[in-house]
C-alpha cells in the first residue's frame, strides 16, 4: 500500500485532434437511465448533454472537449436545445443537465438561458436538477439560480484526487481548499453536492490509484459530499500516456470501500465499457 505521494514521472505527448461535428441547435446527448436517489430508491434520471463552447480549464485527463464547440453560442440557443430535448424524454423526477464544463460558465451557457431552463423545469414538475461546475465558478450566480429554481439543485464537481501533486499535474486549476470552500458554501445554501473521483491518474499504477481513490472518498465524506462517482481513466486522444487502465476489480474494490463507510451514495462509472 502506498501511503505517500511518489515523484510523478511524466511520459505523455499532447496530440491535436479533431472534435466531433455537432449541430448547435440540438443537444448532442439525450437519454434516460436509472439511478439510486438519496432517498434510497432507484428512479429514472433524464440526461441532457448540451452543445456549447469548450470548457476553458482544459484538464489533462478530460476528453469531453470532443463534443464541444470552438465558439460561444448565441443567447437562447442552449435553452432551446434543452426545450427540444425535454420534449423527447419520458416523464421523470430527476434531470442531469451536463455541458462538458461548468453550468455557471457564461461563455458556455448565458445567464438568461439558465433561468429560462429553470422556468421550463418548473412547469414539468422535476424534483431534482443536477448540473456540473468547476469549484472556482461556485458563487453568487450559483446561489441565485438555486433560489430561483423550483427543483432541488445538486452540483457535481470534479475532485479527481487528493494527491495534491497529481491534482496539479491534471491542470485542474484548483486546490483541495478550493473544493472544500465551494462545497461548504453550497451546503450553506441547501445545495446538494456530488463529486467525481478518478480511479488512477495518468502517473499512477493501479495500486496507487486504489489508495488515492479511497483517500479521496474519505476527504469528500469528511467535508459533507453525499454522492460520489468513481471514474476509471480512459484513453484521451489529446494525451498519449504510458499507463495501464485500472481493472474492474480495482473499481469494485474502491466502490465497495466507499459504500462500507455508510456515508452516502457511491457509484462506479464504467463509461462505455458495458
Amino acid at each position: 500500500m502506498v501511503t505517500h505521494p511518489r515523484p510523478i514521472e511524466k511520459h505523455f505527448t499532447v496530440h491535436l485532434t479533431v472534435k466531433n461535428t455537432l449541430d448547435e441547435s440540438i443537444a448532442y446527448g439525450v437519454f434516460s437511465e436509472p439511478e439510486l436517489t438519496r432517498a434510497g430508491v432507484v428512479e429514472d434520471h433524464n440526461i441532457i448533454l448540451t452543445t456549447n463552447k469548450e470548457c476553458p480549464f482544459k484538464c489533462t485527463m478530460c476528453d469531453l472537449w470532443k463534443n464541444t464547440l470552438d465558439y460561444r453560442v448565441e443567447k437562447g440557443t442552449v435553452a432551446k436545445q434543452v426545450r427540444k430535448a425535454l420534449d423527447q424524454l419520458p416523464t421523470a423526477k430527476h434531470l442531469k443537465l451536463y455541458n462538458a464544463g461548468s453550468f455557471f460558465d457564461r461563455q458556455s451557457i448565458p445567464e438568461q438561458d439558465t433561468f429560462d431552463i429553470a422556468d421550463d423545469l418548473r412547469v414539468l414538475g422535476y424534483e431534482t436538477l443536477i448540473v456540473e461546475a468547476h469549484p472556482k465558478l461556485i458563487g453568487t450566480p450559483c446561489f441565485e439560480f438555486a433560489d430561483y429554481l423550483q427543483p432541488q439543485l445538486e452540483v457535481a464537481m470534479g475532485l479527481e484526487t487528493v494527491n495534491e501533486q497529481a491534482l496539479q499535474e491534471l491542470n485542474k486549476n484548483m486546490t483541495l481548499d478550493d473544493f472544500k470552500r465551494a462545497t461548504a458554501s453550497m451546503l450553506e445554501h441547501d445545495i446538494s453536492v456530488r463529486a467525481f473521483i478518478l480511479l488512477q491518474t495518468p502517473w499512477q499504477n493501479e495500486e496507487e490509484g486504489v489508495h488515492w481513490a479511497k483517500a479521496s472518498i474519505d476527504f469528500a465524506h469528511a467535508i459533507g459530499v453525499e454522492c460520489l462517482t468513481v471514474i476509471p481513466l480512459r484513453k484521451n486522444e489529446r494525451l498519449a500516456v504510458d499507463f495501464v487502465p485500472s481493472s474492474t476489480q480495482a473499481l469494485d474494490e474502491v466502490v465497495a470501500y466507499g459504500l462500507s463507510k455508510n456515508n452516502g451514495r457511491v457509484f462506479g462509472d464504467t463509461w462505455d465499457a458495458v
